[in-house]
């Protein structure tokens, strides 16, 4: 006896639901609850595993039959082409609870959205797992605000051009002060998420930046907004003259803001790796990059009378990440004399 069109359609769909509900379909049991013999229960796997090659082409995953034997029996499994793996999941997840960005219960939630989301089903428990004690001790940011909304805010007037209206409070004390800004980027560095943006020309606090002839951007902190309205005016920055967030990393290792310097150093010895440098004044963030990069391991200073400044601050935490040791002079208050 043939059999009907619609008697297989329902078989097709009742296998393809069990499968896609993470069941395991075996061949005899199936047979058994359509009363269909086995060959018929296997092509019909086979054509599902077909229509899932080519339905899923163009997805970030693809969706493939495969024999468990432990389970004996059928089982959809989702091959990841395009999204991540565990290990890739496993290493985001770490790198976003060190970064501690965020609130902790907004970390939950992207981390558990992560997971869900990218995580092959049988390995989510391994990453909750292998992430549960430090999201456990998580340490949000001292400023305790949620700045995602904000932060949207900016990419949008980025993305389509327009000016932004900000009132933004200053680090030194509870400031708050108004600026119009042309938006060009969005970047993180060392916990904080910052928007880098040009003063207006017509604002006349852009006197006080000295950064009429500056080709870099001034530098606000997403947190500290306390306000932001997107303007209808647009801006136009020239593509010569256009923000490179690349470029800016290169130059600048902390987020501040000022004109950039350059410093040359002529050397005609060895090599200084590992080498030991006595300055009379600490040295300032830029001073610091070319320590760093010659190698020099201490730094001796006599003075740090600019301690409290924004560029000796950047110094301190370059050299700290770099593992290079400083320390004050100790005056011995010895004579030495020379008699000619």
């Amino acid at each position: 006896m043939q059999e009907g069109n619609t008697e297989k359609a329902g078989r097709l769909l009742g296998i393809y639901t069990r499968l896609m509900n993470g069941d395991v379909v075996n061949v005899q049991v199936e047979a058994m609850r359509y009363k269909v013999d086995v060959r018929s229960i296997q092509r019909d796997i086979a054509t599902i595993k077909n229509y899932l090659v080519s339905a899923n082409e163009n997805d970030a995953y693809t969706n493939n039959i495969v024999y468990d034997r432990k389970k004996k029996g059928h089982r959809l499994e989702k091959i990841y082409q395009k999204m991540l793996n565990n290990s890739e999941i496993l290493a985001i997840c770490k790198i976003l609870l060190e970064s501690r960005p965020f609130l902790k219960s907004e970390m939950d939630s992207i981390l558990e959205r992560l997971i869900n989301c990218c995580a092959p089903e049988l390995n989510k428990k391994m990453v909750m797992d292998m992430i549960k004690n430090e999201e456990f001790h998580y340490i949000e940011p001292r400023h305790g605000k949620s700045f995602l909304e904000n932060m949207w805010k900016v990419a949008e007037a980025i993305h389509s051009r327009n000016y932004i209206l900000v009132e933004y409070e200053k680090s030194t004390g509870n400031q708050v002060v108004q600026r119009k800004l042309k938006p060009v980027a969005i970047m993180f560095s060392e916990y904080y998420f910052y928007v880098t943006a040009f003063i207006d020309e017509k604002d006349e606090v852009r006197q006080d930046f000295d950064v009429m002839n500056d080709s870099f951007p001034t530098i606000y902190r997403i947190d500290r907004i306390r306000s932001l309205e997107i303007l209808r005016e647009h801006f136009s920055i020239p593509y010569k003259d256009r923000f490179e967030e690349g470029e800016f990393r290169k130059r600048i290792q902390f987020m501040y803001g000022g004109k950039l310097q350059k410093i040359r150093f002529e050397y005609r010895g060895g090599s200084l790796e590992g080498a030991k440098l006595y300055v009379s004044l600490f040295p300032c963030n830029e001073c610091a990059k070319a320590i760093i990069q010659a190698g020099i391991k201490t730094v001796v200073y006599d003075s740090d009378k600019y301690a409290d400044t924004a560029s000796v601050i950047a110094s301190k935490r370059m050299l700290n990440a770099a593992g290079v040791r400083y320390y004050r002079y100790e005056h011995t208050n010895r004579e030495i004399t020379i008699e000619l």
